[in-house]
């Protein structure tokens, strides 16, 4: 008979079961009729004809075993018995079945969730054409700056004369101020080269994309929508295109729309995408840093290749423009990683984290499934003593796992979606933009792969562990020993696991403790500023009524005139190029005038404030003078420095007096008048660099950053901030508005520090508790089983201190043991941490000695109760106990 008839009978067989047994049964029953005749007309009775004809055939069940083992009912049989029985085990064992379903639903539940973090951010492929043929393309300045801007000039060039790239395009993040439908709103935007999206292979689906030479200064002004602002902005209108909406006081016309699923994260969550149009001042020199490229490798070409080109393409330019081009390199990477950014080892810790505690959870549960082995032995010794084999026992063991897997996977994916949805909630919005590959966070056939491929192995360890009991000398010891049972091999594969779960409950618990001392470092930086009682709010002014000089200026007076008369105010002050740990503002070019120069460049961040900035953020003036107002473009140009800028270019020198200027050979001269101690300008995370602050009079700039100190709460004078700004000039949009604290609290630095050790914490307090019910466990159990020998050390003259010493001493020596393991693990998964930590060494000695201590304190407790009760056993008792 071919496989395919045989495959189609027994599947016949399955769905006429009944029909199926009804004709065995009758079949069987003819052929025993045939042998009784044929036994009778041998001469024998009806009786004994019957009871030949049954040895004859071996019994009715057991051919009818046989014909249902040749039709494949039996595995059927087995199955559903099999999950009957298991269900009925549960239901018998409930405290059992709720704290294993309740330790998985928590191990499972956190590693799938994290993993959606993982697969949203490394694995989920980005929603362009070929990805992994896109590069970022960056300029490099050694040693500060690796992955630094490109200058409109050098892209043409790179563009022109690179051989390795099928495509070079740039892009631009930048805010619009939107006006003409109500008041004037402020929009997330980007400007970029004609062929940005055909670089990335992304096509509008509504509309089209830029044509060539869209981007020029003459060509007209454009806009694509992204979906959200499309249909958040116009309600998903067809006819949205050929209309217009005014960015930055520019009519511009929508030529496309964007798909749902894109997004760009180094420009955030753009709605208005322009083509870049280069004007001004700094988008057509050289010097002026502030694009970004992404290129597409040609096919055959890889990275080292397109490395190799524009580096040479750049020591080629260095020589052709020696002034705004010296030591400047060019710098290459995968667009991946350039859209990642410092997310990714953030979330291997995370992910690490998560795959330890469920590591834990499901030791626990094999855990407690060998102790009910252990209580089983005698059953299974009967049941292979009644003919069952250790295969179809090891079945049962399969089917019981699988349940409980079932059962467990099913409450983790109601925990996992529940963290996964309160982890989204907690971002920032202004860190949301910077990963917007996080917004549609969800299931989808990779994290259902992943949570099917971890709960079969959790039900794999859950099958495998209760069958080291089936080893036939176990089961006939079992059977032998009738009711008496013995701990002795469970407290040997019990305490191995109990180790294993301490020692990794370690290796959480000292992560948890740097990450949190990292934090606290992080937390309680120096500033250099007074934060309580000081807010801050940026305002961004058009250009068309402020570009000028004079006009910005004006507006800067008036506003900290009408500030100044709030009520609760104390001092007010504005700066350009950022907030105070916002970032470290546009850097520029200067040389040291007076000192032999060779044309080398000296890269420094600089800021412009007026002359209240450093009294109303309360940094301290060390020497020398603040800003006048009247310091403006017709005055000497002055300039104040912090310390850093002090040590390191006057380290042995007063720097007042000295002058600086741009790196050029005839540089207007700077004049320095005043050191202000460090002010802690960028990321809380990274060191304070060499600052130059300006007079804003002598570079004013319409986007502008409002500082005030207040002698009341901060949240009461915000609200009067906006409304005074508003009163001002309506088309003045204002943003950001926070106290100092929570712009401390809410920075990228401060989150991504906050976030990881508030997870970790978390997973290693799971995995603290859930160890110590393990070691608990053993020891209760071990306790257990042993009553009768406690007992008889009793009656021979034992005292309880001596009894509860003994199981005290057990428990201490299993948790040294997990301790030691762990902390030599920790040493080394502490080295995978260091580039998260801040101001801890990752072999931190308090850290580890206090996770010992903890541990080690933990662990007595629950052992305490055991070994109490063994001290207080009744030897009478015990002897009669077996």
């Amino acid at each position: 008979m071919r496989l395919g008839s045989i495959v189609r009978l027994r599947f016949r067989s399955l769905l006429r079961r009944r029909q199926v047994e009804d004709d065995l049964e009758e079949e069987l029953r003819y052929h025993l009729e045939r042998e009784i005749d044929e036994n009778m007309a041998a001469g024998m009775s009806r009786k004994e004809a019957r009871l030949a004809a049954l040895r004859t055939m071996g019994g009715m069940e057991q051919r009818k075993e046989e014909c249902r083992d040749m039709r494949g009912l039996n595995p059927l049989d087995y199955i559903v018995n099999d999950i009957r029985f298991a269900g009925r085990q549960l239901r018998k064992n409930r405290e059992f079945a709720v704290t294993a379903i309740l330790m998985l639903a928590l191990g499972l539940g956190a590693i799938i969730a994290i993993f959606a973090f993982v697969d949203a951010a490394l694995i989920r492929p980005l929603p362009y054409a070929n990805p992994k043929h896109l590069l970022g393309v960056f300029e490099r300045i050694d040693p500060w700056c690796q992955y630094c801007n490109l200058s409109w000039p050098d892209y043409l060039d790179w563009k022109q004369q690179n051989s390795t790239l099928a495509s070079l395009d740039i892009y631009q993040g930048r805010g619009y101020t939107l006006t003409g439908r109500s008041l004037a709103t402020p929009v997330n935007g980007a400007r970029v080269s004609d062929g940005f999206f055909r670089t990335l292979g992304v096509a509008p689906v509504l509309g089209r994309d830029f044509f060539p030479g869209e981007d020029r200064p003459s060509a007209a002004r454009t806009t694509i929508l992204s979906y959200a602002a499309w249909q958040r902005q116009f309600g998903g209108q067809a006819d949205v295109l050929g209309k217009t909406v005014v960015l930055d006081r520019i009519p511009r016309v929508i030529v496309g729309v964007l798909p749902k699923d894109f997004h760009f994260a180094p420009v955030g969550l753009a709605d208005y995408w322009t083509p870049f149009h280069p004007e001004g001042e700094c988008d057509l020199r050289r010097s002026c840093h502030s694009l970004y490229g992404v290129g597409r490798l040609k096919p055959g070409v890889n990275q080292d290749a397109a490395l190799a080109n524009v580096v040479s393409i750049a020591k080629a330019l260095e020589k052709l423009h020696p002034d705004s081009n010296r030591n400047q390199g060019a710098n290459v990477a995968a667009l991946t990683n350039v859209i990642v950014g410092d997310i990714r080892p953030v979330l291997l810790v995370l992910m690490g984290g998560a795959a330890l505690l469920w590591l834990i959870a499901t030791v626990d549960v094999a855990g407690l499934l060998l102790v009910r082995s252990e209580n089983r032995k005698r059953e299974m010794a009967v049941r292979m003593a009644l003919g069952a084999s250790s295969a179809r026992l090891l079945s049962q063991f399969l089917t019981e796992a699988v349940v409980l897997v079932l059962a467990g996977g099913a409450l983790s994916l109601a925990f996992s979606y529940w963290a996964m949805h309160l982890l989204i909630g907690l971002l920032p919005d202004d860190l949301l933009q910077r990963v917007p590959f996080l917004v549609g966070l969800g299931w989808n056939w990779r994290l259902a792969a992943f949570a099917v491929a971890i709960s079969a192995l959790s039900g794999g360890v859950f099958a495998i562990a209760p069958s080291l009991r089936l080893r036939l000398p176990a089961i006939r010891n079992g059977l032998a020993e009738g009711a008496r049972s013995s701990g002795g091999t469970w407290r040997k594969v019990g305490s191995k696991l109990v180790v294993m779960e301490l020692a990794t409950a370690v290796v959480l618990l000292v992560a948890a403790g740097l990450l949190s001392k990292s934090l606290h470092n992080l937390l309680h930086v120096g500033l250099g500023i007074r934060p309580d009682h000081l807010v801050t709010l940026d305002a961004a002014a058009p250009n068309a009524s402020y570009a000028k000089e004079a006009q910005s200026i004006a507006l800067a007076r008036k506003l900290l005139d009408r500030v100044a008369q709030i009520p609760g105010v104390r001092s007010a002050a504005l700066s350009a190029n950022g907030a105070p740990l916002a970032g470290n503002g546009n850097t520029n070019w200067i040389r040291i005038i007076g000192r032999p120069w060779n044309g080398e460049h000296i890269e420094v961040p600089e800021r412009d404030v007026t002359p209240g900035y450093f009294p109303t953020l309360g940094a301290k003036l060390l020497r020398g003078r603040y800003f006048e107002d009247g310091e403006d473009s017709a005055k000497p140009q002055v300039a104040i420095i912090n310390q850093a800028f002090a040590r390191m270019h006057f380290p042995h020198e007063d720097p007042l007096g000295k002058q600086v200027g741009q790196a050029e050979a005839a540089p207007k001269p700077v004049e320095i008048v005043g050191l202000v101690e460090d002010v802690r300008e960028g990321p809380l995370s990274e060191d304070i660099p060499p600052i130059l602050y300006r007079p804003f009079n002598q570079s004013p700039d319409t986007y502008v950053t409002l500082s005030v100190r207040t002698s009341q709460d901060e949240d009461s004078v915000l609200p009067a901030l906006n409304r005074v700004v508003r009163q001002i000039d309506p088309e003045i949009v204002t943003m950001h508005g926070m106290t100092m604290r929570e712009r401390i609290d809410q920075s990228p630095a401060a989150y991504m520090h906050r976030s990881t050790a508030w997870l970790t914490t978390g997973f290693a307090a799971m995995a603290l508790l859930l160890a110590i019910i393990g070691l608990y466990g053993v020891t209760a159990y071990s306790v257990s089983q042993r009553t009768r020998e406690i007992g008889v050390r009793v009656a021979l003259g034992a005292e309880s201190g001596m009894v509860h010493r003994m199981i005290l001493r057990e428990a201490a020596s299993l948790a040294g043991i997990g301790i030691t393991v762990g902390l030599l693990g920790a040493a080394f998964a502490a080295r995978l941490l260091r580039g998260l930590l801040f101001g801890v060494s990752p072999w931190d000695p308090t850290t580890m000695v206090a996770i010992a201590g903890i541990l080690a304190a933990a662990s007595l407790v629950a052992s305490f109760i055991p070994a109490r009760r063994a001290a207080s056993v009744n030897p009478v008792e015990a002897l009669r106990v077996e």
